[in-house]
């Protein structure tokens, strides 16, 4: 009959099948990594949660830092004792809800006689040289509340630490604590500074670490089986429909 499709032939049928196989196994692949990555995401945000509102503890000592992980520290809220070093300041470039500028670290060297880097808050670009040399910086012992945040090695997207030309993009502790000479004690983590109450003006400003996660994984893990599915229904489309032409050719 006259515009009757004749059936495809072996070899291509098979390659049209193996495709949409491979194409379905990524597509399923992708979900369930998403809804690992949902586990993952839920877990943190309930951890900094439970973190960010418990009393504070001693910030770890020598003797814990090998035994510290990500999971089951990051975020805690700790106290440090001890008296700042700001003529060994540095500023690690950053971008908060008040726009673009640096972080300010500052050594802290602990009543037990470590050093832990205490991120002492946001700094706008056009604070840099003041807040390097301000004379109002805390002087003599100091008692320091914040969240404890693990190292950020490497530096930040797209843009390494230029340690040569003192260009930080992340609070990459080592590198930060090898470049001011700090020696080998020195904590394997840093201190973001809780903000104080009420909020003072002035730089730096403390109070900003980012502790909402955005979560859209259940979003994406949806978005990755429904087109499974579709590769699916497109797999069992073209064997049906192979089917009918056969029956019509014969």
């Amino acid at each position: 009959m006259h515009g009757r499709r004749a059936p495809r032939s072996a070899r291509r049928l098979a390659a049209w099948l193996l495709a949409l196989v491979l194409v379905f196994a990524g597509f399923v692949a992708l979900g369930v990594w998403q809804v690992h990555r949902l586990a993952w995401k839920e877990g943190l945000i309930a951890r900094v949660e439970q973190h960010r509102h418990a009393k504070p503890a001693p910030a770890p000592g020598p003797a814990t830092w090998a035994t510290l992980t990500r999971d089951a520290d990051e975020y805690r809220r700790v106290t440090v004792h001890g008296q700042f070093a700001h003529d060994k300041s540095l500023l690690v470039a950053a971008t908060t809800e008040l726009g673009a500028g640096y972080w300010l670290l500052a050594p802290l060297h602990s009543d037990d006689g470590h050093w832990v880097l205490v991120n002492r808050g946001f700094v706008p670009l056009d604070s840099r040289e003041q807040v390097l040399h301000d004379p109002t910086a805390p002087q003599g012992e100091q008692t320091i509340t914040g969240l404890l945040r693990f190292s950020e090695p490497g530096g930040g997207f797209l843009r390494d630490n230029d340690i040569a030309h003192g260009r930080w993009y992340s609070r990459d502790v080592p590198a930060l604590a090898a470049a001011q000479g700090l020696g080998p004690a020195v904590a394997p983590y840093f201190v973001d500074e809780s903000a104080p109450h009420p909020v003072t003006h002035g730089w730096p400003r403390a109070g900003l670490t980012v502790v909402h996660f955005s979560n859209n994984h259940r979003v994406y893990a949806a978005t990755w089986f429904a087109l499974a599915a579709m590769a699916a229904c497109a797999f069992g489309y073209l064997v049906l429909d192979e089917r009918r032409l056969r029956r019509l050719a014969s």
